[in-house]
């Protein structure tokens, strides 16, 4: 994460760019500077994930309760000397960063793979040195940050822009969180989460201008090289034989450095002494070996620059690059006619674009240079988004038509205006069929997914715009129903569904499953039949039907998926009596009754609407439990009665337990069968995050948040002790009413699972009756299948794999 070597060398090399500081101390002297100002540290919580899990176990599916405590401390502390904390996590992966994502979660994969190995050869956790953050953590931080009463935000982009952002024109005190992009940015001070020591309030500060003084650069220069040496966005090896070649001739080679930072210091010496004697007379191209990847180049550092900032290394517009993903560069002159081309600045993105004098109307119009043509393009203004787009001259209709850039191939296509809606929809030519069709439409599955133009989201709008947000373009044409989702996602509301409405591309990241054990399926098949009616609901046409709906690209982790693309998910139509609502009804009326129609919808969603009779007697928080297990032995067919015990003593049991007592809970050893229920239980838990989301929030948050409802070493408690035989009073450890709401839990779920023909027996009365039945090599004797198949729902999970759906 960030940029590739650098964090070793300033900590090896450069320990001077390193300073103790306390935050306290700070905050006052930033009192005393801003009277009445409230210093504020802003927060990128997914590099501090990590530091907060501060629970022994975390091989069990998670100790949420210990987990919160630690959260409520780091933010009482803060807290307590008057300093304000803005959290930011990610809310999408841009495409630049993809082949990244995969790279990490692939190497993840590795990782997960010899922590199984070691759990089945050791019967325990593996120490911290193998640690592995609980599923699920980064979504549930989210709620439980805003249930502390924490201003929490969800990214349109990838959080580390975002954050520089928000800090720099915030005026903010500092960044905390543990990547060296943040070296690069220029903007407000850097300091270490790893280093921080809470009890003092002493962290790391990692100053960038000593950073440059060490390197003989200017903070301008910083994106330069960090493209150079490897980042998110260029990969590491593509500039590695120039990295070598400035090695060779770098003449002051440090003996007490080692090679990368040796590499460092002469990537930057080349920088310093050769590139800045032309900069500002030749193109970058011109002086490094960019070759094909020229455009991808200027986009890395391009991605530096914060709203307002301009990079001195962009003295014209580079030659084949029309547009840098809706960002225009900033020209200061053209080098053949030597004259000055007048430059305004775009109010939404900060950048200066060249203008020109429009003859009919009088105004000044931004204009960008076509780089096969020679011919200088006019920027069309949307009115309502106010951003620049290019427009060309249709040679029939002789009127100007506004052009879209599009990001992969670079070319540019005609925007026409639908005649109802008056919105605006991209508009391209399939290489075969030579016909116009609308952006998105997929010559393979014929499913038309018109993409538009929103007028609701502005560029100010949005927490510092980067060069990756394409806000204008959506799978969703309402633009009251698009904002409200974006609201809500902006705001650490919901999960997922501003993803699926607006890119119509979701991922999820690894979770502790065995891929050496094919009896229990992954998560990623297990919900995929919940995702796909929440994609019916959020895409459809409001009357449940999928035959219009899109395809879904989702990069979901699972064994034998190597992600090199994504599998393509089709919505599958929902039975709700009456009919599908509209998301309009679901997220915006206030008419009476309407909870219990969100209710169905979310029932309907799990595939569940028979049971509500069942799951109506339920208290909260037991409600949301009831649904997600009934789900599960429904879908799954190789969990067993036993399993179900373990799942509802441990739920009931989490109430009269403190945190303490959790935390000195002793297991007798660990294993992966258990661990892999808890990884699916809690995962559950994060699809009815997305579920009650999508419709309109029929059950309170609260109720499904994993420190109410789970605790991974308590589960795996009661898992052995399940599997030992106890009984139901012993896993309730006596207690006469948690016995009397155990016998009913376990008889609304087994009643409504009947009601699916699917019966749920005892591991002992299965495998009296199954003794031939086994799973691959590896699995042990008890993970069979039961050979029940719930028919007509979907595909099971059995028969699922990559690119299906």
């Amino acid at each position: 994460m960030g940029v590739r070597g650098l964090q070793g060398f300033v900590r090896s090399s450069c320990p001077h760019i390193c300073t103790v500081v306390n935050f306290k101390e700070l905050a006052e002297h930033h009192r005393s500077r801003h009277p009445g100002g409230t210093p504020t540290i802003v927060v990128d919580a997914m590099c501090c994930l990590r530091y907060w899990y501060t629970p022994d176990s975390w091989i069990c599916g998670g100790q949420w309760r210990e987990y919160f405590s630690s959260l409520r401390e780091f933010v009482k502390t803060f807290t307590a000397v008057g300093i304000k904390l803005v959290f930011f996590f990610d809310g999408m992966v841009e495409q630049s960063k993809r082949d990244e994502w995969v790279k990490r979660r692939l190497k993840n994969n590795r990782e997960i793979a010899k922590i199984f190995h070691y759990i089945k050869s050791h019967r325990e956790q593996p120490g911290r040195n193998m640690f592995f953050i609980p599923s699920g953590l980064a979504i549930f931080t989210q709620f439980a940050l805003k249930a502390l009463g924490q201003e929490t935000l969800c990214s349109l982009q990838e959080a580390d822009y975002e954050v520089a952002s928000y800090g720099l024109q915030n005026n903010c005190l500092g960044i905390l969180g543990e990547d060296t992009d943040y070296l690069i940015y220029d903007t407000c001070p850097y300091f270490s989460i790893s280093e921080l020591s809470l009890d003092s309030l002493d962290t790391i500060m990692l100053c960038r201008e000593k950073l440059c003084q060490s390197l003989g650069l200017s903070l301008s220069d910083l994106p330069l090289l960090a493209c150079l040496l490897g980042n998110d966005i260029i990969p590491e090896g593509m500039f590695e034989s120039f990295r070598y070649k400035c090695l060779s001739s770098y003449t002051s080679v440090k003996e007490n450095f080692d090679k990368k930072g040796n590499i460092i210091l002469a990537v930057a010496d080349h920088i310093s002494k050769v590139l800045r004697l032309h900069q500002g007379e030749k193109k970058l191209e011109e002086m490094l070996p960019l070759g094909p990847n020229k455009a991808l180049f200027y986009k890395g550092v391009a991605s530096y620059l914060l709203p307002g900032q301009k990079s001195p290394w962009f003295f014209q517009k580079p030659e084949g690059v029309v547009t840098l993903d809706k960002q225009v560069l900033s020209m200061s002159s053209d080098p053949k006619s030597k004259q000055e081309v007048p430059v305004c600045t775009d109010p939404g993105s900060k950048q200066e674009v060249p203008v020109c004098t429009d003859p009919e109307s009088k105004q000044e119009v931004p204009v960008c240079t076509d780089p096969e043509s020679k011919q200088e393009v006019l920027l069309y203004t949307h009115p309502e988004s106010k951003q620049g787009v290019p427009v060309y001259t249709d040679p029939e209709s002789k009127q100007e038509v506004p052009m879209c850039t599009d990001p992969e191939p670079k070319q540019e296509f005609p925007l026409c205006t639908h005649p109802e809606s008056r919105q605006e929809v991209l508009l391209c030519t399939h290489p075969e069929s030579k016909r116009k069709l609308p952006v998105d439409t997929d010559p393979e599955f014929n499913l038309e997914a018109p993409l538009c133009t929103n007028p609701e989201i502005k560029q100010e709008d949005l927490v510092n715009m980067g060069p990756e947000v394409k806000p204008q373009i959506t799978m969703v044409s309402d633009p009251e129903i698009l904002k409200v989702a974006r609201a809500h996602h902006v705001q650490a509301e919901s999960y997922l569904v501003y993803n699926v409405m607006s890119s119509g591309e979701v991922e999820c990241s690894n979770s502790l499953e065995d891929a050496m054990d094919q009896a229990l399926p992954s998560q990623a098949f297990v919900y995929r039949p919940v995702r796909q009616r929440v994609y019916s609901l959020l895409l459809g046409d409001g009357e449940g039907g999928t035959s219009t709906c899109p395809t879904v690209k989702e990069w979901f982790v699972y064994s034998g998926n190597p992600l090199r693309q994504p599998d393509l998910v089709r919505p599958l139509q929902m039975s709700i009596p009456g009919g599908t609502p509209s998301l309009k009804l679901l997220w915006l009326s206030q008419e009476a009754g309407l909870q219990a129609q969100r209710l169905d919808t979310l029932l309907a969603c799990f595939d569940l609407s028979s049971s509500r009779e069942e799951l109506q007697v339920v208290e909260s928080p037991f409600q949301a439990l009831c649904c997600l297990l009934i789900y599960l032995f429904v879908q799954v067919d190789t969990l067993c009665l036993e399993d179900l015990h373990a799942f509802i003593a441990q739920a009931l049991c989490l109430e009269g337990k403190t945190t303490m007592e959790l935390a000195d809970l002793q297991l007798d050893h660990v294993d992966p069968r258990a661990v892999q229920l808890g990884t699916l239980l809690v995962r559950g838990l994060t699809t009815l995050v997305l579920v009650n989301s999508a419709c309109g929030f029929p059950w309170k948050t609260s109720d499904f948040m994993p420190w109410n409802l789970f605790d991974g070493k308590l589960f795996h408690q009661k898992y052995l002790q399940s599997e030992r035989g106890y009984t139901a009073e012993a896993l309730v450890e006596q207690h006469r009413s948690w016995l009397t709401r155990f016998h009913a839990l376990k008889s609304v779920v087994c009643k409504a699972c009947m009601k699916e023909n699917r019966p749920i027996v005892s591991r002992r009365h299965w495998r009296s009756h199954h003794s031939g039945q086994r799973g691959r090599q590896g699995s042990s004797d008890h993970r069979m299948s039961s050979g029940y198949s719930r028919s007509g729902q979907g595909q099971h999970w059995r028969d699922q794999g990559p690119g299906s759906g």
